[in-house]
This record gives structure tokens, C-alpha cells and sequence, in this order.
């Protein structure tokens, strides 16, 4: 039982949407609906509930942890939330709806493989609804969903999530998503979450609940390009092990296997695979998301930042670097400034060496000549690195294809990247 369930399935996904409109009392339905709360949670819940004088139990409590956000009734951090049902473990980022919480949002939704956006039924599509799905499509974000929510507030009009859902498919269309869903819900009475309910006969469509458990993530990740960033050398010098170097690290792309042909970033030494360990385990091969260590039959000089790649496949490598940059931080960026870098497992210093344009996220318009990053914005940058990263870009590989800056006075992260 243990086993199987290491081996069950991860999905990642987030909730957005405008203020109010209802992602906290959705992952509640979710975790009540599925059996995946603990009576002492439910418990605590109900009391919070009866000291709101809500009347019934707000399942939006589930999620809004902090004491400030219980208070306010709204979310300001990313609450993470853990559960499985028999067929897939989960892992829920619930980010904030607020536009001064954008960085929150890019944050959760990074390592997502699916979003859920939700809009409200009584008032539609929102400027909330289109910065949101903006995002999710630039964080490449394979899967999204359109959950049309509070239909019990509209008597579960057809015609009401028709007209929304031809609305958002019109949006959508201009938006780099694979995969776009749209499923009709009342979080606060659990139809289409869970169970089907019965007040919606006319749509035929999956449940929510049904969509996560089965959604095909296997081929989100890229297996054709074979990159492995070395995160530390392994030699466990006893005498059982006294030659033993192995290299450590997650997968990034592709698929390694024993006798492949590798090539060594950035010295450019090629060897081929002894062996790949998997925990305690020799494998024959090994694929992303997975963390292995790999030994080569060749005594090769590589260390932690290098990267195990296929000879014929090489990723890009250059000290200029194109990104859109989210910035996180209060203080603005710094045309000319210098930061320290994050790429997979290689660290290097950085200087901004230009600006192209800010994206207007509510209009999706660029703001060519505005070089003013602040909290929150997002634009194009050029950066110029002190060491060649080797890359490729975030459309291709969500890991080699994303870094972060650092302010090296107060190690604080002040941005994340997504490389063009």
C-alpha cells in the first residue's frame, strides 16, 4: 500500500480569480467533499463558523489559516494544501485575488500543472479573470480551467454560463494554453465539485473533482531533451562504496538510460552512463520530474552547477539572457543594477543591461519605453551574465528555462524570470 501510493500520480494546481469569488470555499468543498479533512479540522471549523455567525459551516476556513485573513475574510499569502484520493496525491496552491498580490500569484502557480480560474456567474468576466489567465498562460501553465461558480446564485441558468464560457473562449484563444476546460459549479453547495448534483442536468461535462483525478499530466514535462543540472557529487568513500562517484540531481528534461551517450556542461567533455540509482535502487533509466544519481564510465572533472546533457542536443548557451521578469520586490528595479542569479543549480551574478517593455497585464498591452519595474509588474528585461547559462527557453522547459534575482545586500528574492 505504501509503495503504491509513493507511486501514485502528482498533481500541482492553483485557484485564482477576482476578490470574492469564491477559491477558498472551493478547496474547502474539495478536501470536505473527498474525506480529505480530520474531524479535529472540521471541528475548529465549526467553531470559527459559529463565532462568525455565518449559520452553516464556511468550508473557506479550510484554507485561510492566518489570523489576518480569517479576520478579513480574504487571502493574502499562498496556502498550500495537501491531499490524495484513491487514484492521485494532490498539492493546492489557493494564491490571492488581489492585484497587489500578483507576485503571490506567480509564486504558486510556477510548478503548477493545471489552473483553476474562477469566475463568478453573476458578474462575468472580470479584469481579475484576464490577468489571471494572462499569467497562467505566461508561467505555461499546460491545463487551465474556467470554473463558472455561484450558478445557485443565477437558479443554474444554461444560458448564463453559455454566454460566459463563449466570452472566455474568445479570450482564451489569444492565450498560449494547450488545454482549456469550462465546468459550471456551486462551491458553496458542492454541484459539479465532487458529486454531480442534481440542479444542472443540462451540462454533460466532467465534475471538477473527476477532471484532477484524470487529466493527463504524463506529457507536460519535456522528454525529448535530455538535461540533468548536477546538484552535488556523491562519494560515499567506505569500503563498500570506496570508488563511487555519482552525480545528484532531478532530471530536468528528457530520458536517461544506462550506455546513452552524455555531454558535460560547460566543459564540453563527453562520456556515456555507467549507471543511474534511483534511491537505493539501479534502474535502467531515468525521466523528469525525477531526482537519480547518475555515474559515468569516464573520470571527468563536474561539480555542482554543471549540467549532464546529449551530445546532439544542446541547450542554449550565452551570457545574454531575454526573460519576462515578475518583480517581488518594494524597492523598484534597477536599470544597470547588478543582482545575484539562480538558473537550476548554478548560481552567477547578473546585471540589468536593459528594459524592453512593461506588459499592462489588465490590457495585455505592452508599454514599450516604460523601463519603471515595481512590485507586482512584469516585463521584458535583457540581462548579461558574469558565466554562460545554459538554457532553453520557458516554453519549452518550464526548469531550465526559469531563474530568479537576488538582492545580494539583503539575500532577499526580488524577481523571477521566465526566459524567451
Amino acid at each position: 500500500m505504501k509503495d503504491g501510493y509513493l507511486d501514485m500520480d502528482l498533481l500541482r494546481f492553483t485557484t485564482a480569480g477576482s476578490v470574492d469569488d469564491g477559491k477558498s470555499t472551493l478547496i474547502g468543498r474539495l478536501l470536505y467533499d473527498s474525506k480529505a479533512i480530520f474531524d479535529d479540522q472540521l471541528e475548529a471549523v465549526e467553531k470559527a463558523s459559529a463565532k462568525r455567525g455565518t449559520g452553516e459551516v464556511d468550508l473557506s476556513l479550510l484554507t485561510d489559516g492566518l489570523r489576518a485573513e480569517r479576520e478579513q475574510g480574504i487571502t493574502i499569502d499562498v496556502a498550500y494544501r495537501y491531499f490524495a484520493t484513491p487514484k492521485r496525491k494532490f498539492i493546492i496552491a489557493d494564491t490571492p485575488g488581489h492585484i497587489q498580490y500578483t507576485r503571490n500569484m506567480v509564486t504558486g502557480a510556477s510548478t503548477a500543472n493545471l489552473a483553476i480560474i474562477l469566475v463568478d456567474a453573476r458578474k462575468g468576466i472580470q479584469e481579475q479573470t484576464n490577468r489571471h489567465a494572462f499569467i497562467a498562460s505566461l508561467l505555461g501553465i499546460p491545463h487551465v480551467v474556467f470554473c463558472i461558480n455561484k450558478m445557485d446564485l443565477v437558479d443554474y441558468d444554461e444560458a448564463v454560463f453559455t454566454r460566459i464560457q463563449r466570452e472566455l473562449e474568445d479570450f482564451s484563444s489569444k492565450l498560449e494554453v494547450k488545454d482549456v476546460r469550462y465546468i459550471p459549479i456551486s462551491a458553496l453547495n458542492g454541484d459539479m465539485v465532487v458529486d454531480r448534483g442534481e440542479k444542472m442536468p443540462w451540462y454533460q461535462g466532467p465534475t471538477l473533482m473527476y477532471l484532477l483525478e484524470n487529466v493527463h499530466i504524463a506529457g507536460d514535462h519535456n522528454h525529448i531533451d535530455r538535461r540533468f543540472p548536477v546538484q552535488c557529487v556523491i562519494r560515499p568513500m567506505t569500503t563498500e562504496h570506496h570508488d563511487f562517484r555519482g552525480f545528484a540531481g532531478r532530471v530536468a528534461g528528457g530520458v536517461f538510460r544506462v550506455g546513452d551517450p552524455i555531454q558535460v556542461l560547460p566543459s564540453g567533455f563527453t562520456s556515456s552512463i555507467k549507471g543511474i540509482h534511483i534511491g537505493e535502487r539501479a534502474v535502467e533509466e531515468a525521466f523528469a520530474p525525477q531526482s537519480a544519481v547518475i555515474t559515468l564510465m569516464d573520470e571527468i572533472d563536474i561539480s555542482r552547477g554543471d549540467m549532464l546533457v546529449s551530445p546532439n542536443n544542446l541547450p542554449e548557451t550565452s551570457q545574454d539572457v531575454e526573460v519576462m521578469l515578475c518583480w517581488f520586490n518594494e524597492r523598484p528595479l534597477q536599470p544597470g543594477g547588478k543582482y545575484a542569479l539562480k538558473h537550476t543549480t548554478r548560481d552567477a551574478r547578473c546585471m540589468i543591461k536593459e528594459v524592453r517593455y512593461k506588459m499592462d497585464i489588465n490590457t495585455l498591452r505592452k508599454a514599450e519605453g516604460d523601463g519603471t519595474i515595481r512590485m507586482n509588474d512584469i516585463g521584458r528585461v535583457q540581462l548579461r551574465t558574469t558565466v554562460p547559462l545554459n538554457t532553453d527557453t520557458y516554453a519549452r522547459n518550464r526548469i531550465t528555462g526559469s531563474l530568479i534575482l537576488i538582492d545580494e545586500g539583503t539575500n532577499e528574492t526580488v524577481a523571477a524570470g521566465m526566459i524567451v
